[in-house]
This record gives C-alpha cells, structure tokens and sequence, in this order.
C-alpha cells in the first residue's frame, strides 16, 4: 500500500505536492469515491482516477529545456498562453517542469513525470544549486551585496545565505550583470533579493542546475537527460547512494 498523493506522482499525473493539491481540491476518486485525505493509502487493485481519467503507470521521463521568455511553467494554462510543455516534441508522457522559472524569466528547466525525483529536487533539504545570471538597474554595493551573502529577511520570510559575484558594470548606463547561486527555490527569490537591495531585475536567465547546464541548446530547445546526468541528480538527492 502506498500514499495516494505518491501513486499520482509516480503515475505522472503531477508532482507529489501538486498531487496533493488535487486530492484535497476533490479531482482525484478511490474506486469511484471521492477522496481528499491526504493520509489515504491505495494497493495495486484499487481504481484511481483524476477527473474521472484513470491514471495508467508510465515510463519515467526525463527532459531539459532552454525555456525562452514569454513562456509558462506550467502544463497547462487557464489563459491559453504557450506552456513550456507545448515546446517538448515526441514526448507521449504526461510531464511537467520541476518547479518553475517566471514568464518573463529564461533558462535551464526540468520536467519529469517522476514525481519523487521532482519532489526532492525542489525540497531545500538535498541543497541542489541553481545558478542565475542577472540584469539589474543600479550597481550593488559591497554591503548589498554582503547582505545576500549572508542571508536575509525580506517582509517577514528568511532567505537563506545566495553565492553573489558582480560580473560587469556600466557606470553610465547605472546596469550591472551579476551572478547569484541559490538552493532554496523560493518563488522570486532572485527578483525580491536583488530589489530588496535596491537593484530591481531587469532580465533574468537561469543557467545551471546543479551540474547541469544549457550547452549545446538554443532558447525553445530541449533534450533528454543522458543516463550519468540522471544517475548523478539521483545521487545528489539521495535516492541512490
């Protein structure tokens, strides 16, 4: 017996916490009963179904994209704007990205339909670096920047201690390009750091996960992940040792 919110992502319907979001909304039915405690636990002989859809057990799937601006991070979405899952070809599985990066952010996304893989990498616990490349209105100060570095609290939320560097400066245009490395995958964490400092975002490219990166890919491309990339992000969050 296993949870239900763990078969819905194993299944790749969602993510473990966006499949307990449909379970506690109503969406998902036991053996045609509806059922939103999340403690529920359901064998191989029980019928699961999403929207009245059974769920099916797919193969895992794993692919990288080069999200370009303009794009949401989402499967689907209620304003019929282009999603990042409408740019992977050829893929038959049900996938959806691993966390997310803004509309008008780029760069290096993940989507699975492995939903423990998904959980871990957005989980704070396993410390999985993302890094980011930023275009920002105004020079940060060295105490600026020592205040990212060292962890901050913005409207009453911790951020914990980001890498900073200043990679350039244009003194007459008042712009800089900085470098931050973050874990913690807060929503708009870079954006409210770097405000929150008096430098607000003007563009904003995520450009490695972990030990990945985006070589080799143009905005709108994607790949499959190879097998040593897979085995290393399992290794990373520890479902293998």
């Amino acid at each position: 017996m296993e949870r239900l919110q763990k078969v819905l992502a194993h299944a790749g319907v969602a993510s473990r916490r966006q499949s307990e979001k449909l379970i506690t909304s109503g969406h998902v039915r036991v053996n045609g009963t509806v059922v939103t405690e999340l403690g529920t636990k359901v064998g191989v002989h029980d019928q699961v179904s999403v929207d009245n859809v059974p769920i099916t057990h797919e193969d895992p799937v794993y692919v990288m994209l080069y999200k370009p601006r303009g794009v949401v991070s989402t499967a689907n979405d209620e304003k019929g704007r282009q999603t990042v899952v409408d740019l992977i070809e050829n893929v038959s599985q049900r996938i959806y990205p691993v966390g997310r990066l803004d509309y008008d952010t780029s760069g290096l996304l993940l989507l699975t339909n492995d939903g423990e893989l998904a959980n871990r990498l957005t989980h704070p616990k396993y410390e999985v670096e993302k890094t980011y490349v930023a275009k920002v209105t105004g020079i940060p100060s060295n105490d600026a920047m020592r205040q990212i570095r060292q962890g901050m609290t913005i409207d009453g939320e911790a951020y914990a201690p980001a890498k900073l560097k200043l990679l350039s400066s244009d003194q007459k245009k008042h712009t800089a390009i900085v470098q931050l490395v973050l874990h913690e995958g807060k929503n708009h964490e870079v954006k409210k750091l770097l405000a929150a400092v008096g430098c607000p975002v003007e563009k904003l490219k995520r450009e490695e996960y972990g030990f990945l990166t985006l070589k080799g890919l143009q905005a709108g491309d994607s790949r499959y992940l190879k097998p040593s990339e897979l085995a290393e992000l399992k290794r990373l969050t520890g479902m293998v040792q």
